[in-house]
């Protein structure tokens, strides 16, 4: 390990970088433990991943699942995941995780303005013993970002795909009542409710402050950390971690006003977002397929992860998957946007879709999970030449009632997606099939045998509507499968989807306190990494909605709670 021979600037207690979910977690449980704290963020806002995705917390046998009816064990749970993850269910950190777990969530609630609740039916994404339909998955509460006053402009916003009118967050429950407004009095006012609500706000913001999913998880961890007395730098960023002899005393920081060295007495957490776009890392790590496009946030680029190699980390790497992955498609935007299309489960677990690879085949239950999904395409590229991008197929009908990525339910006008080269057309599945380049042949083949399925409700070839998980998804109209149904008369329309990483299971080696391990073994002093910076306790599996933010917020408490030295009594 270099030595450090450093005029430190700035002393603290804990200094924790990185202001997503596990970072805001643990400088605020470090604060609330009676610890002086600094939380630097590289970019000029919080939230990181977090804050553009759904905000799911996976923590099985949580009071909040109860509350809402649910009943949830963590026997249960510890038995789903013995099933997904064999021999690997023995790792401390999980029992750690599953411990703790539901005592952080009560933490949360009682002391802070982070809070949760349960829907009732959220399936685990695996058709395992031990599944839950219900209760392990919790989404935040939402917030009015107006309670921040001028700071609500520091909570990164979602994707601007998700987004309506400018800036209007859109939750599942609003998609009906937007797309028929007028069927009925109550869309109706939930529509005018919206829509009133959000002119108020473009008044005197950017944005909407009606926040839903991962920025009302964000926005209740950025209101906390301000009212526990945080010490906030923004566009700070890690550039070395600084060591005495064998223990992590600060770190080196860039700033606006140039290097800042600060020492840290009690710790420094890394919270820097995982892998993300790190050239580097992402060569190291991910397969070919699987490098061109990130979800990740454009200021993401390994720093946690690569400056801890520098002082002997080691990097966790005997993982199922190297990264947990979603389908997107992509659009060039008339502005130069590039549109990253995340298809969660808007469109492919409807009936009347299914998706091919480059021979013009099935490849996959085109219902399960994303991370399933493109794990699957994955796979097919090892047995067909050049498989990556794989293609949704779907007819006319389907656009109308579901629509396709990019293009919402009912749009009529196609021409726009069709000249950009998003969406191909095709008058006849042999036409469509030149259109992207797959045999000819072989789709008229599996569109007459995915028909054939649809008749008979039962998809022998991959299971689809077999799970909770898919049915969840589906249309519950649909019969007798609700995630199957005829590919009907022309035209014919794809959209290509490409594998890109949602988040990195690849990490820094930790033990269940969140301390960094280095190469031959031992704890490295003073250095904790959670989140997406550790390495997933899942081994690259994804067992469940949630399951990178719930351990996220876990280890992050964790990782406060040892440096403040009142850990060890939850452990016993």
């Amino acid at each position: 390990m270099p030595q450090g021979d450093r005029c430190f600037a700035v002393e603290t207690d804990l200094l924790v970088i990185g202001a997503g979910a596990a970072g805001m977690t643990a400088a605020l449980v470090g604060a609330l433990e009676g610890l002086d704290v600094i939380l630097c963020e590289k970019s000029d806002m919080v939230g990181g991943t977090t804050a553009t995705s759904a905000g799911t917390v996976w923590i099985p046998g949580n009071r909040q699942g109860q509350r809402a009816g649910t009943h949830d064990t963590i026997e249960a749970a510890r038995t789903y995941l013995a099933a997904m993850l064999g021999a690997h269910a023995t790792d401390e950190r999980l029992d750690t995780f599953l411990k703790v777990g539901p005592i952080v969530l009560d933490y949360l609630e009682q002391k802070t303005s982070v809070q949760f609740a349960a829907p009732p039916v959220h399936p685990d994404y695996k058709n395992l013993p031990g599944a839950a339909i219900g209760g392990r998955a919790l989404g935040a509460v939402p917030f009015d970002g107006r309670k921040l006053g001028s700071d609500f402009a520091r909570i990164g916003p979602p994707r601007r795909e998700f987004m309506a009118l400018g800036g209007m967050m859109i939750g599942k429950a609003d998609i009906s009542p937007l797309l028929a407004p007028f069927r009925n009095w109550t869309n109706f006012r939930h529509v005018v409710g919206l829509l009133t609500r959000h002119a108020l706000d473009r008044i005197h913001h950017r944005r909407g402050t009606r926040l839903l999913m991962g920025n009302a998880l964000v926005a209740r961890l950025f209101d906390s950390v301000r009212r526990a007395g945080v010490g906030l730098r923004f566009e700070t960023a890690l550039h070395e971690i600084i060591c005495e002899g064998d223990a992590i005393v600060g770190a080196a920081l860039s700033s606006p006003g140039g290097e800042v060295a600060i020492r840290a007495r009690k710790g420094v957490v890394l919270a820097t977002g995982g892998v993300g776009w790190s050239r580097d890392l992402r060569e190291r790590l991910f397969p070919d397929a699987a490098r061109r496009f990130s979800l990740a946030p454009s200021s993401n680029t390994g720093d946690g992860i690569l400056a801890a190699e520098r002082v002997n980390a080691v990097i966790e790497r005997d993982l199922e998957s190297p990264a947990l992955w979603m389908p997107s498609s992509v659009m060039a935007q008339a502005d130069g946007h590039v549109s990253v299309f995340p298809h969660i489960m808007l469109d492919r677990a409807k009936p009347g879709l299914l998706a091919v690879n480059k021979s013009g085949r099935r490849f996959v239950n085109e219902a399960d999970s994303y991370h399933d999904f493109v794990a699957a395409m994955l796979r097919s590229n090892a047995s067909e030449a050049s498989a990556t991008p794989a293609f949704l197929i779907c007819d006319r009908s389907f656009i109308r009632d579901f629509g396709l990525g990019l293009v919402h339910p009912g749009t009529r006008n196609l021409s726009g997606f069709l000249d950009a080269g998003y969406l191909m057309e095709g008058e006849t599945i042999e036409a469509l099939a030149r259109k992207i380049g797959v045999d000819a042949d072989h789709l008229v083949q599996t569109v007459e045998r995915y028909n054939d399925f649809a008749e008979t409700g039962i998809d022998e070839d991959f299971g689809r509507g077999s799970s909770e998980l898919n049915r969840f998804n589906g249309d519950p109209r649909g019969k007798p499968n609700p995630c199957l149904r005829r590919i009907g008369p022309g035209p014919y329309y794809a959209v290509a989807v490409w594998p890109s990483d949602l988040a990195s299971s690849a990490g820094l080696r930790t033990d269940s306190c969140g301390r960094v391990s280095s190469r031959d073994g031992k704890i490295i002093s003073g250095l904790y990494a959670v989140g997406t910076d550790a390495s997933s306790i899942f081994r690259g599996t994804y067992p469940g909605p949630g399951t990178m933010i719930g351990p996220a917020i876990v280890f992050g408490w964790c990782a406060a709670m040892d440096a403040a030295g009142t850990l060890r009594r939850f452990l016993a």
